[in-house]
């Protein structure tokens, strides 16, 4: 695979990157696994539905990347939004032509890379490499600890979600995977993209006790989701607008629900959806 050559991100250190290898850091303290900047988060006031609007969320433009956070993460910092059960990390980003991030280190996380738009292209120091396009997922398990590089060698920008899981156990062997889910399959339904539940067999695997979630609606249509006891969800629409029992959401929107049994999402537009459900 070529790299970008005179790639901005080189040489010059985002907030961005010095959050990674601080992030990997901060996991080798001593030979043990410190999970203290990303410990469960729990919400101080009882909200069952809180929407997040685009314009709300923290960020920074780095040039080569475009970068808006669910979360705080980097040079953002909101303690009322430090994650949302185990889900630690929403990140927003789009990624210039011939960039990206160069090789950075990760320990105990759940990785997962949902592409809307262009193509990410992956090597990591397991000898991985891989190429994932839109509407498809790879799911990178840190564990004991990975070197990666994610560059986008397409000739136009890229545009991604990535989204951080607490592991439930620390240490583990590393691995990478990806795969595709055309969007005609998740089409007026949520389909597993990863998961951690065994039910969930055409899935890529989590090691965490979640699962993320893709759907695609045409405008008027609904679809519902069960949402288990003590569960937290986190819904994104990636495109389009919906509403959320009652709650309206546009494009890049976030909504954090907890204490919601059934889901029901209704497009307004034509939408395409992201969903991760996590433990408390």
């Amino acid at each position: 695979m070529d790299w970008p050559t005179g790639n901005p991100a080189v040489g010059a250190e985002t907030g961005t990157i010095r959050f990674l290898r601080t992030h990997f850091r901060r996991h080798r303290v001593a030979s043990c696994y410190v999970r203290a900047p990303f410990r469960r988060s729990e919400p101080e006031d009882h909200v069952v539905i809180e929407r997040r609007p685009f314009d709300s969320l923290g960020g920074a433009d780095h040039g080569w990347l475009k970068a808006k956070h669910h979360f705080s993460f980097a040079g953002y910092n909101d303690p009322s939004r430090m994650g949302w059960g185990a889900l630690r990390v929403w990140n927003d980003d789009t990624i210039a032509a011939q960039s990206g991030f160069p090789p950075h280190p990760h320990a105990d996380m759940e990785i997962i890379t949902y592409v809307r738009e262009g193509a990410i292209s992956h090597k990591d120091s397991l000898g991985n490499e891989g190429r994932t396009e839109a509407g498809d997922v790879q799911v990178m398990s840190a564990g004991s600890g990975i070197t990666h590089a994610e560059y986008n060698v397409e000739p136009g920008a890229t545009r991604i979600f990535q989204i951080w899981i607490i592991p439930d156990e620390s240490g583990k062997p590393p691995s990478w995977g990806a795969r595709p889910f055309p969007k005609g399959e998740r089409s007026d339904r949520f389909v597993a993209l990863a998961s951690g539940f065994k039910e969930d067999a055409e899935a890529l695997p989590l090691r965490t006790d979640a699962r993320v979630l893709g759907a695609t609606l045409k405008a008027g249509k609904t679809i519902e989701y069960a949402l288990g006891a003590n569960r937290y969800a986190y819904l994104v629409p990636a495109t389009g607008s919906v509403e959320l029992n009652g709650v309206k959401l546009d494009a890049r929107d976030g909504a954090a629900i907890r204490d919601e049994s059934l889901l029901r999402v209704t497009a307004l537009t034509d939408a395409e959806l992201v969903l991760v459900d996590t433990a408390a």
